[in-house]
């Protein structure tokens, strides 16, 4: 109920951190009440609140814990907890804040890493930020996008070789657990033209963050770099806001005109989160446990990348894909590759026999490669394919010495440079190839007696 007049003064002071202007008087009640929770879904009645939208849940003690609206039916809307939940009780005042999540977003933001909050979690002390955004970003016109028409030079061989990459591009890293996925995003961090880089790890392992960090980036990939790590003990919540954090400093440096690298670890855990949530609030299962949301929001993630309009700079974006079980047909993995522009897959054989990169190369493809590359260059890459497939089919027959030389020239010539080609396919984590080095290697490779 609207409080009486003499009570206006008290009820206006009540209310102030919880609006946005001073003296605006809610058209419902206020507060409301926590009545339920299951698992990590919390019900709430008395108050109203849109979808997105921010409240605050205290409990009797005082404590104060972030929740968001994911849901409403009648009289009750959803929320899920930004943070953890001790202490929640029956009766506990939610009250709605009027704001959506905004992402806070500068160049001040180099060289830092921080929460799926935007907290920092170094201990460089506060963030200087310029400007605040939507964390769920701005749609851009397709027909306004600037189409792909430059290589962008990652720094590994066998991408730029074989699976050019072109600024503005989304690819997919598909592999299964440890088959050096996180390494190979290490050596594209460091070693890329790009301007800037922004990684987001997204409900990895929390000892892996530490890791990236001090090990993989180092203190020179730290300095053009924005790292957003969500683990995996965050609430489904915050992972989701983790990976859409990333995207939105992402976008904020491509509207300053920058080339941005961004690089996110894992699509398949931030797929895992909105199932989470979309599970708790009772949304039916389709497709082994994901419902249908989850494939909704894929595309609205992925689609935020890629080229501004002209005049603006680009987003080239990696993101890696978990194939369960080194199944690369899963719902997130088949979903992933309709949106995406490309994908390199990682082959679990190949990581344990000691190649790395483990880069399967008749499994991967640049659907943008021939846009970006010359004749020379699609040349090269396809002659490559050629020799490595034949190999590949006769595998076999050869190891077993079914096969005679001589019975077919290119069979003959494809046992010939097999070598050559798998260390041409090889790389040290600590060295960096340009792409015109690749292809000066490659030719050299390929005309070679």
């Amino acid at each position: 109920m609207i409080p009486s007049a003499n009570r206006t003064e008290e009820w206006l002071k009540k209310i102030k951190p919880y609006s946005k202007r001073l003296g605006e008087v809610p058209e419902l009640i206020v507060e409301g009440k926590l009545s339920r929770m299951v698992g990590l879904t919390l019900e709430a009645e008395g108050c109203r609140a849109s979808i997105g939208s921010l409240c605050q849940v205290e409990t009797k003690s005082g404590k104060k814990i972030g929740a968001e609206v994911v849901g409403f039916s009648g009289n009750k809307i959803f929320l899920m907890p930004t943070g953890k939940t001790e202490g929640l009780e029956p009766g506990c005042k939610v009250i709605p804040l009027g704001e959506n999540s905004l992402a806070n977003v500068g160049m001040g933001l180099l060289g830092r890493v921080i929460d799926g909050a935007g907290n920092p979690l170094d201990d460089k002390g506060s963030l200087k930020t310029d400007a605040k955004i939507s964390l769920g970003g701005t749609a851009i016109n397709p027909l306004s996008r600037k189409p792909i028409r430059e290589s962008l030079d990652v720094g590994v061989r066998a991408i730029n070789s074989i699976l050019a990459v072109g600024r503005g591009q989304r690819m997919g890293l598909f592999a299964g657990t440890g088959v050096g996925k996180s390494v190979l995003l290490g050596m594209m961090t460091k070693f890329t033209s790009a301007d800037i880089v922004v990684v987001g790890l997204i409900g990895e392992r929390g000892r892996e963050v530490n890791e990236f960090v001090l090990k993989i980036l180092g203190e020179e990939g730290m300095k053009r770099s924005v790292v957003v790590a969500s683990p995996a003990d965050d609430t489904p919540l915050m992972r989701v806001h983790g990976a859409m954090l990333a995207t939105s400093i992402a976008e904020y440096y491509r509207d300053q005109g920058m080339d941005v690298l961004l690089l996110m670890d894992s699509l398949t855990r931030y797929a895992q989160a909105h199932r989470e949530i979309a599970l708790a609030i009772d949304e039916p299962p389709a497709t082994k446990g994901y419902p249908p949301s989850v494939f909704a929001k894929l595309p609205h993630l992925v689609e935020r990348a890629g080229n501004a309009d002209d005049g603006g700079g680009s987003i080239t974006a990696f993101y890696t894909v978990l194939a369960e079980g080194d199944d690369n047909n899963d719902p997130i993995a088949d979903a992933a590759r309709g949106v995406l522009d490309g994908h390199v897959v990682l082959s679990r054989s190949l990581a344990e026999a000691g190649h790395f990169p483990a880069i399967d190369i008749e499994a991967s493809i640049s659907r943008v490669m021939p846009d970006i590359a010359d004749e020379r260059h699609m040349g090269l890459a396809k002659n490559l394919r050629r020799l490595y497939s034949l190999y590949q089919q006769n595998k076999d027959l050869i190891s077993v010495g079914a096969y005679q030389a001589g019975a077919d020239p290119r069979i003959d010539e494809a046992i010939a440079k097999n070598t050559a080609i798998s260390e041409f396919l090889q790389q040290s984590m600590d060295e960096s190839v340009d792409i015109e080095s690749s292809l000066n290697e490659l030719e050299t490779l390929l005309g070679a007696e």
